[in-house]
């Protein structure tokens, strides 16, 4: 039986259907793999990126991981883009994207990388082939050397021979594995002196939380000067939309205001104005509300209720309806059901239509399926064409993971409540170089705005060290042409700030 904090998780972090997380990734030999050839490609570019002409190298290589007795159980595919000369004083930095079970394509040829695919920015459909890869100006080559890492069942990467690739599924198992990676790749390239950046999106900063506890976690320390959160969540309760829970009531509705301001259904000055005044609407007499329950006496009740539906563009009926309590999935469907639209979940920018308008959830996430088509096939045509990865293995973009451990290290059940910020609590306390940059959408329900800065402000995490910013777009705010020239920019100056 699926535990209700999977199945919440999944519903949080996974920017797919969830029909896609049912596909088990394949397994390949059925034997014992006794000796391994890495299989890898490099090539020679040059370009321009923060108005800087680099020249670099880009190399697609297998980081083949061992057991103890030196045996090959993983191959985990990193692309890495060095500059030229290579430097070994020169700041490094590690990204990955979430799912889990999704492969780093989305960042790579999204946001960071020398190349990015060129799709619609303004919450239309991305049709069909052919995909334009351009040279990004926008990458981050010009401040610091990049590393993409897939875990196994993502990309390229997978368990090899008789290893269950379910060893590497879990928040611990996967955040060994990948910190495993980094040391390698510290190993091999000489680089253990210098600056190190950690960087993931969506489940991703979960995992950057849990690598970190693995890197800077015990006395073999690998020190970072900074951790880059893209579109967080790092306390799954903070989300959860289940019985009882009241919580994510609260976390969600300034992307409710927001959301419900763009689509023209309530006024103000703009998304930020909107948000401050939703926070404090939510942390404040609707908290008090929830937190009440049944005890909320009538006049309460109507106030909160008259003010709900200003913010939301809801209507006080249908509220009424819902007992002052909307999930996300139900305000997709509703707030344009006037209109016979739906909204994205990963970005709420987006509209479809469904089958009909009479139903309570949407068929599917008009933001996902408005954007998958290019990046699939950019990265197949990028990796494999312009690089020159030669396998006969498909690339998983998304979904090539099973049932996934919830559970953290230390024996600790946390099917109750799930939260690796004390991770990072910790790491601040420890380390105190290191730093933190929080990037979020406005228009993101998967990890919306609002619950990763109250995972972010609970007691034993300095405050001092994290620097948030905010996008006019969803959960992958940089295919919003001006969001990705932001992002870039905010994350190179908080690279340069170390």
């Amino acid at each position: 039986m699926i535990s209700r904090i999977a199945l919440a998780v999944a519903a949080l972090a996974l920017p797919l259907p969830l029909a896609a997380q049912d596909d088990p990734a394949p397994k390949d030999n059925p034997a014992p793999v006794e000796d391994y050839t890495a299989n890898s490609a490099s090539e020679r570019f040059s370009g321009t990126f923060g108005g800087s002409r680099v020249s670099y190298t880009a190399t697609i290589a297998e980081q083949v991981l061992e057991d103890d007795k030196g045996n090959p159980k993983a191959a985990i595919v990193t692309t890495s883009y060095i500059a030229e000369p290579r430097d070994p004083s020169r700041p490094v930095t590690f990204l990955f994207n979430g799912g889990p079970g999704s492969g780093s394509l989305w960042l790579q040829l999204g946001a960071f990388g020398p190349k990015r695919v060129d799709i619609p920015g303004d919450a239309s459909d991305d049709g069909g082939p052919p995909y334009p890869i351009l040279d990004n100006p926008d990458s981050l080559l010009d401040v610091t050397d990049l590393i993409f890492i897939d875990p196994v069942g993502t990309g390229f990467s997978r368990a090899l021979g008789d290893t269950d690739p379910a060893d590497y599924w879990g928040v611990t198992k996967d955040a060994r594995s990948v910190a495993a990676v980094i040391r390698k790749w510290l190993n091999e390239n000489g680089r253990w002196n210098s600056p190190k950046f950690l960087g993931g999106e969506s489940y991703g900063t979960t995992r950057s939380a849990a690598v970190v506890n693995e890197l800077e976690g015990s006395y073999n320390d690998v020190a970072l000067n900074g951790v880059i959160l893209i579109s967080t969540v790092l306390d799954f309760g903070a989300g959860a939309e289940t019985e009882g829970a009241e919580l994510g009531y609260i976390t969600t509705l300034p992307s409710m205001a927001v959301t419900a301001l763009y689509h023209g259904k309530t006024s103000g000055v703009s998304a930020e104005a909107v948000a401050e005044e939703a926070r404090q609407f939510a942390i404040g007499p609707y908290a008090a509300f929830l937190l009440k329950g049944q005890r909320a006496g009538a006049e309460e009740r109507a106030s909160v209720r008259r003010e709900l539906s200003r913010i939301t563009g809801l209507s006080e009926e249908y509220l009424e309806r819902a007992d002052l309590r909307v999930s996300s999935s139900r305000f997709y469907k509703e707030l344009l059901r006037d209109r016979g639209l739906t909204v994205g979940r990963l970005d709420s920018r987006y509209t479809g239509r469904d089958y009909d308008s009479a139903g309570e959830r949407p068929d599917n996430d008009p933001s996902f399926y408005g954007i998958d088509g290019g990046y699939t096939a950019a990265a197949n045509s990028y990796f494999r064409d312009t690089i020159g990865f030669d396998t006969d293995r498909d690339y998983v973009t998304i979904g090539g993971v099973g049932d996934w451990d919830w559970n953290l290290a230390g024996g600790r059940d946390n099917n109750a409540y799930l939260n690796v910020t004390p991770y990072l609590g910790r790491a601040l306390r420890e380390n105190s170089d290191l730093r933190i940059f929080v990037g979020q959408g406005w228009y993101d329900f998967a990890t919306p705005f609002f619950a990763a800065e109250y995972a972010l402000t609970r007691t034993g995490i300095p405050q001092d060290r994290i620097v948030y910013s905010y996008y006019d777009s969803g959960h992958m705010m940089y295919i919003r042409e001006q969001d990705r020239a932001k992002l870039s920019a905010d994350i190179r100056a908080f690279i340069r700030a170390r």
